[in-house]
């Protein structure tokens, strides 16, 4: 049997109080306490005016400090309300379960020690690129990764689909300290994609809209001018294909045979 407390991580979406689910916001409601992991401060305001009992989770970030350590005091913070038997929620901004850390984390430990805990859905930076940008990860399929990740390890690439890379305004940080790169980071990045792309390839620098008085920024550079662009914490970068799909003629053949033999 469950035992008193519990853990819901909700999503609020991109976009304030236009892309939470009926359902998050139904949790949100009968929570006794919230901890918003929430940067942008109308957004906080409009939690708190749902809420009486708002502790936002940005107050472990700092500058110098490595973020494995903030993410964990945010685990700490949420599991322990559970532990005190609290009907705790998580409200993290796009989608909870998308570079998330603390979510994931604290939902595993809550059902390890027998507290019902699960995620909400919600709409992310990807979805609103897609919409945004006009892009269908369908059409030429779409590679997706942290972009110091795809720096750190051997990655394969598909040109001929897209690739997103995220967070890539800290892009070859090894401390998780810092909450900014530098262009000679952002210059081993282009050295790495001009293995894969032509030098004067159009890339995308993507910011999604968070309030309707913001735009939503679709900023095209050429690759080569990449580490002079501006970044945020949140652009994302988004590299269209550069060469046509390219057939599999030896596997089409065969399954023109599979299909003669049903005819």
């Amino acid at each position: 049997m469950p035992r008193q407390g519990s853990l819901v991580c909700i999503s609020l979406g991109m976009r304030l109080a236009g892309h939470i689910s009926p359902v998050s916001k139904s949790h949100l409601e009968k929570a006794d306490v919230v901890f918003s992991a929430i940067s942008d401060g109308v957004t906080e305001l409009w939690l708190q005016e749902l809420h009486p009992n708002v502790i936002s989770l940005q107050q472990y970030y700092q500058e110098g400090k490595s973020r494995k350590v903030t993410y964990q005091q945010m685990v700490d913070a949420m599991v322990s309300a559970v532990r005190d038997g609290h009907r705790v929620v998580g409200a993290f901004y796009g989608h909870a379960g998308v570079f998330t850390y603390p979510s994931h984390k604290a939902i595993q430990i809550c059902r390890n020690e027998g507290f019902e805990a699960h995620m909400e859905p919600g709409i992310s930076a990807e979805d609103c690129l897609y919409a945004d940008a006009g892009i269908d990860p369908g059409k030429y399929g779409c590679q997706s990764y942290e972009a110091s990740q795809f720096m750190f390890y051997q990655r394969i690439i598909d040109p001929s689909a897209y690739l997103i890379l995220w967070q890539v305004g800290v892009t070859g940080d090894k401390s998780l300290a810092r909450f900014s790169t530098h262009q000679d980071y952002l210059a081993v990045l282009v050295e790495l994609l001009r293995a894969h792309y032509p030098s004067e390839h159009q890339v995308m620098l993507y910011e999604a809209a968070t309030l309707p008085i913001y735009e939503t920024r679709m900023e095209w550079v050429t690759l080569d001018a990449l580490p002079k662009a501006q970044m945020h914490l949140h652009t994302t970068l988004m590299v269209p294909p550069s060469v046509k799909l390219k057939s599999n003629t030896e596997i089409l053949e065969r399954l023109g045979k599979i299909a003669e033999a049903f005819d």
